[in-house]
Parts: structure tokens; C-alpha cells; sequence
């Protein structure tokens, strides 16, 4: 079997970093690196554990794009710290790891993994356009369950999913999906319109959780069967039918804001395994005290 193209959703694992490495990390100059070191010490076990071929850093060019909210202006107003004068949103991060985010690009370009984002873009968008474009098995790696979605395992396209921490990775295919929410990936946007999703400012449907989204999903097979079923009057409890025919105005526009794109505009993806620039590596381990980290993650894609 081929060596699997990794994609990274590269806010989930520096967030990560961040909480789980300690603040005392800092640079020389005194500028906290937790977060850097962090996301070097995930890459490097995520590397040593799955043997990638190419790995691509995603990024969010647009953490809240502009057509999100435009189709439901909830969508993750909770996490806006300001509205910025070009009509953005600043999200709401700890300074500490702000200060970071420009470090970690510098060290993924010179680990070999030039961020990629799209206008407009999320990096799940990022991820679902190049998981679609492969022709081989593809590993996505997040702390987000919406990627979910992109699991095929037909195309070998699985998610490991780092929510239960990085010495309890998960690797998530279709079964899994099944296992743990009683659909199908191939179901889980209309599952996930169902159920709502508050950590996204998604309300769902009032009434419906996650079992009762599941077993409408399994009876009627997708979301526009549950809704002509709803319109008939058929198959489902006057207590469902009411919830999702009052809820018409959001079933017309919240799946085209849980569903990931496919066609972002982004570059092809790389076909073979990251080339560190040893030198720029070495001057930036040595001017932000990434010791240990980076040689851990250079010799983890030395393999």
C-alpha cells in the first residue's frame, strides 16, 4: 500500500500544542514557543506513527469566511473577539499563542510544509478540495469531528482524529463513524445540520439530538428524504415532522456551511515525502529555543 498523503488541520494541532505543552516554554528573547514546540513534537509522532508520503500544513486563510455567515450569521459569532476595518472578524485567541501563529509558519517552511489556504477559506476546505483530488490513501489529521465527513473508505481517505489526546489517537474510517453516531460518513453533514453543532453557533434542529438525527437518517436516508417525509406527513412523530418543517428557512442553507468544499482554489498537492531546509531549520531552533522539538521532527521526516 502506498504511503498515505497526510493533510494536517493545522489550528486543531497548534492549539493543541498550546494547551497541552507548558507556558514556561520560551524562546531566548523570553516570547513563548509552547505552541511551536508542541506542533513540532504532534508532527513528529504523527510522522513516526503513520509514515506519510507527502504532508501539507492547511490553513485557515479565513477562520469565519464571509459566505458562512452570510447563510447563517451565528456561525461562530461566539469565538469573534472584534470586527476588523476590512469587514473580518479577529478571532478570540490568547495572546500567547497569537504571537506564535508567525513562528509556526516560519518552521513549516522550513521543515519542508508550506502552509496552504484558499481565499475565503477554512482549512477544512483546504482539506476536503485535496482529499477529493487524490488517487491514493489519504490520512487527516484533527480534533474537529465535522472532517468526519471526508472519511471513504472505498478511496482510503480516514481521519485520526486527536480529540482524546495524541497517546490515544484515533484513527476514524466508516465503520467508526457507524459505531459511533449510528450513520454513515457519507451522512454525517445532514447528521451534523440535524443536531446543530454550538462550539460552530449551529442551532440545529429544536428537539432533534443525536439519536433521533441518526434513526431519521437510517429510516429516510438523507436529509431532503427526511424533509419530503416531513412534508407528507409520513414516517415521522407530529413532534419531529413539526421540528423540521419550522425549521425550513435553516435546512435550506445549513448544509452548504457544514459541508466542506472540494474545489477551494488551491495548489496540487505535493507527491513526495517534506524536504527540511536543514539550515533555516537549525537558525530558527536556535533563534526560539526549539531544541529537542525540532530535532525530534527532522529526524522523524529523515525516517
Amino acid at each position: 500500500m502506498a504511503a498515505p498523503l497526510m493533510l494536517l488541520d493545522s489550528a486543531s494541532l497548534y492549539f493543541r500544542g498550546f494547551y497541552g505543552a507548558p507556558a514556561s516554554i520560551t524562546a531566548p528573547d523570553g516570547t513563548p514557543v509552547n505552541a511551536v514546540r508542541g506542533f513540532l513534537d504532534i508532527i513528529a509522532k504523527l510522522v513516526t506513527t503513520y509514515r506519510p508520503g507527502p504532508v501539507v500544513a492547511c490553513w485557515d486563510d479565513a477562520w469565519r469566511p464571509r459566505w458562512r455567515v452570510d447563510l447563517i450569521e451565528s456561525y461562530k459569532a461566539h469565538r469573534v473577539a472584534r470586527t476588523l476595518a476590512d469587514g473580518t472578524w479577529a478571532e478570540d485567541v490568547p495572546p500567547e499563542l497569537t504571537v506564535q501563529v508567525p513562528i509556526i509558519r516560519e518552521v513549516l517552511e522550513a521543515i519542508g510544509m508550506p502552509p496552504v489556504g484558499a481565499v475565503d477559506s477554512e482549512a477544512d476546505d483546504v482539506i476536503g478540495t485535496l482529499a477529493a483530488r487524490a488517487t491514493g490513501p489519504v490520512d487527516v489529521v484533527t480534533g474537529d469531528r465535522d472532517l468526519f465527513q471526508v472519511v471513504d473508505d472505498a478511496r482510503g481517505v480516514r481521519v485520526v482524529y486527536t480529540a482524546r489526546g495524541m497517546s490515544r489517537l484515533e484513527v476514524v474510517t466508516d465503520e467508526v463513524v457507524q459505531s459511533k453516531y449510528g450513520v454513515h460518513a457519507a451522512q454525517y453533514v445532514d447528521f451534523a445540520v440535524l443536531r446543530g453543532d454550538p462550539s460552530d453557533g449551529l442551532p440545529g434542529v429544536a428537539g432533534i439530538g443525536e439519536k433521533t438525527a441518526a434513526g431519521l437518517l437510517s429510516a429516510h436516508g438523507d436529509l431532503a428524504g427526511i424533509r419530503a417525509a416531513a412534508d407528507a406527513g409520513q414516517g415521522l412523530t407530529p413532534r419531529a415532522r413539526a421540528s423540521v418543517v419550522a425549521a425550513a428557512d435553516y435546512l435550506d442553507v445549513a448544509p452548504a456551511v457544514v459541508r466542506v468544499a472540494d474545489d477551494a482554489d488551491v495548489p496540487p498537492a505535493p507527491t513526495e515525502p517534506p524536504t527540511p531546509d536543514a539550515d533555516a531549520a537549525a537558525a530558527l531552533a536556535a533563534r526560539w529555543g526549539l531544541g529537542s522539538s525540532m530535532d525530534r521532527v527532522l529526524a522523524a521526516l529523515a525516517g
